[in-house]
Formats: C-alpha cells, sequence, structure tokens
C-alpha cells in the first residue's frame, strides 16, 4: 500500500492537483523516444504477448504511439523515454513537478496532448489518438475500463486484480518495459535509483536505526501514514525504521485523532498538508496544540513538514518510475535536518 489510504487517492488527484503536472499544451510528437534509448534499451522480440487480470495483450511489433490512462502511467513512459500521444489530464493548469518537467525538458516532445479526465477516462480521445498500446499499470479503475480500452489497442496492465494496490513501481515499469521492447532502459532506471537510495544511505549513517512517523493532514482526518504494512518506501531504504506504534494502525485504521497525538511519537516525525487550507488542520494549529508540543519528539526540534508544493509529498505517496530518484535527491535533506534536530 502506499502513504495514502487508497479512498484519499481520487481526492488528493482532484484536491491537490497543484502538485501534479500541468493543464494542456501544445501536442507532442507521437511517442517520442529520447536519444540517449537508441544506445541503451534493447528493442525486444516481438510479437509480446502479456497476460493479464481481464485477457491478454498482444503487441504484435514495437509500439510507436503510446496512450496512458493514470499519471502513474505517463510516469512510465516518460521514464523509459517516451512521450505519450495522449494522457490524463490530473493537473488542470497547474505548474508541472520538477521531475516530469526535467524528463519533457530532456525530450523535447513539449507537453503531452491531454483529455479531461473530471468524469474518467475518455475513451473517444483515447481512440482518435490512434495508439499502438494503452498503459494500464497504475489505474485503479482497470475492472471497469478494460473491455472498452480493449478495442482500441492492447491494453498493458496487471496480471490480477489485486495488484492494483500490490504492485511496486518496478514491477509495473518493467511489465511496462516488456510491452515496449524497452526492457534494458527499465533496468537502467531501477539500478540509478538503487545507486541514488545507495549513496543517500552512506551519506547519512545518522540514520540508521532511527525511529519515523510520517502522518497526512486529510480533509476529514490526520491519517498515521506510515503504518505497520504500509510499504516502507524510501525511509527504510535509506536505514530507518517504523516507529513502535505504527503496529496500532492499518490501511482502513489508520485515523489518529487530537486527543491521542502521542500516538506520532518516534525518533523523527513527518509530517505534510496536500489538501492546504481543506485539511482538517493548518500545520500552525497542529503546532500550538498543548499535547503535540509535549511529544519529546517536538521538543527536540525533530518535527518537520514535507512540502507538498512542489510535488514532493504527491510523489511520496505514489513513487514511480520518474519520481522515485527525485524523491530521494529532495527528501534526504528534509530527514537529515529532522535528525539533527534543525
Amino acid at each position: 500500500m502506499n502513504a495514502f489510504a487508497r479512498p484519499a487517492r481520487v481526492l488528493l488527484a482532484a484536491a491537490a492537483a497543484v502538485t501534479l503536472l500541468a493543464g494542456c499544451g501544445t501536442e507532442a510528437e507521437p511517442a517520442k523516444e529520447a536519444a540517449g534509448d537508441k544506445g541503451g534499451s534493447s528493442a525486444g522480440a516481438f510479437p509480446v504477448s502479456l497476460t493479464n487480470a481481464w485477457g491478454a495483450a498482444k503487441v504484435e511489433k514495437k509500439p510507436v504511439k503510446v496512450a496512458t490512462v493514470s499519471d502513474g502511467d505517463t510516469s512510465i513512459a516518460l521514464a523509459l523515454g517516451i512521450v505519450p500521444v495522449i494522457t490524463p489530464d490530473v493537473e488542470d493548469g497547474s505548474p508541472f513537478p520538477a521531475y516530469k518537467q526535467q524528463a519533457l525538458d530532456k525530450l523535447g516532445g513539449g507537453k503531452p496532448k491531454t483529455f479531461d479526465d473530471t468524469d474518467g477516462t475518455d475513451f473517444e480521445a483515447i481512440a482518435a489518438a490512434q495508439p499502438d498500446v494503452i498503459l494500464g499499470m497504475n489505474t485503479w479503475q482497470m475492472d471497469k475500463e478494460y473491455a472498452k480500452l480493449a478495442p482500441i489497442a492492447p491494453v498493458v496492465t496487471y496480471a490480477e486484480k489485486e495488484q492494483a494496490d500490490t504492485l511496486t513501481w518496478q514491477e509495473r515499469l518493467k511489465t511496462a518495459a516488456k510491452a515496449l521492447g524497452l526492457e534494458k532502459k527499465a533496468d537502467e532506471v531501477i539500478a540509478a535509483n538503487d545507486k541514488a537510495l545507495a549513496d543517500a544511505a552512506k551519506a547519512h549513517p545518522e540514520f540508521k536505526g532511527k525511529t519515523y512517523t510520517y502522518a497526512v493532514v486529510h480533509p476529514e482526518q490526520l491519517s498515521y501514514a506510515s503504518f505497520a504494512a504500509q510499504d516502507p518506501g524510501v525511509f527504510e531504504a535509506l536505514g530507518f525504521r517504523k516507529a513502535p506504534n505504527a503496529k496500532n494502525y492499518t490501511p482502513d485504521k489508520n485515523a489518529v485523532s487530537l486527543e491521542n497525538l502521542d500516538e506520532l511519537e518516534a525518533d523523527i516525525l513527518l509530517m505534510t498538508y496536500p489538501f492546504g487550507d481543506n485539511g482538517l488542520l493548518s500545520a500552525d494549529e497542529l503546532e500550538k496544540n498543548k499535547l503535540y508540543q509535549s511529544l519529546k519528539v517536538v521538543k527536540g526540534n525533530h518535527d518537520t513538514v514535507v512540502p507538498s508544493d512542489n510535488g514532493l509529498a504527491v510523489a511520496m505517496a505514489y513513487p514511480d518510475a520518474l519520481s522515485a530518484s527525485w524523491v530521494v535527491e529532495n527528501l534526504t535533506p528534509i530527514l537529515a535536518k529532522a535528525v539533527a534536530g534543525k
């Protein structure tokens, strides 16, 4: 599971769109590959047949035009060096997060053509783009949408319905890469992220063994996001471990009442407010709370806020192939300051 509870995912995409990819722009060249891909990625063997939970996707030849049905699938395409022919407009005109803008600048394909996803996937717009393949590795709507997408083009998605929640970004990337003939490129992306993590952990030995709590202020509750079953993601790869109270929370039971703020206690405490003024309370309101002020982690200045305006909070919650290394780069200094009590 990811750091935000599943019911909040759709809400986050709508209410915190400021953190995501910018809206409609100039139409990009179809599935333009990065120049660096020519020497670094295998062409793959075609045809490729991938079994999924609803049937199978048979890709006859290396795709040129790729459509995506979620923001995470757009990230997969960009990480593999491809500008999709059409993507969902998850940003509603807000600025691109830095890591996506960097990828698009590198590819030189301009902003992808988008469809309005306010009411869900626009099947007609996708069909009009005439894609060779549709990426659906990061959507929770495939059970409802596969039958409408499959007649348009082969749909690359997960093998079992449960995998909508359980696959790692690495697994999603590798499955998509197989369908695109870019398996070597996927290996390079994963290796780069592994190196970024290893380098950061080596540079910060003070992280090892420290406990952490990560909490998210949603509109309806303050959520204990680093619950026991939560995918540890970047934190534990850097040497941290979950706080003892993590065992008291689950994906379906993660609300922390203001009367129980002492449940947040840990060596470091990370808070984030991705909904801004629509959150249950502001950072200022929480920091003035007497129980919050009494926490050892707060008294020692080991609490900090993970920014959401630059996309970091969302990227942490939904790690993907494009953002993973960027998260390491931007989160590590925040963690270092929290450990040091600065």
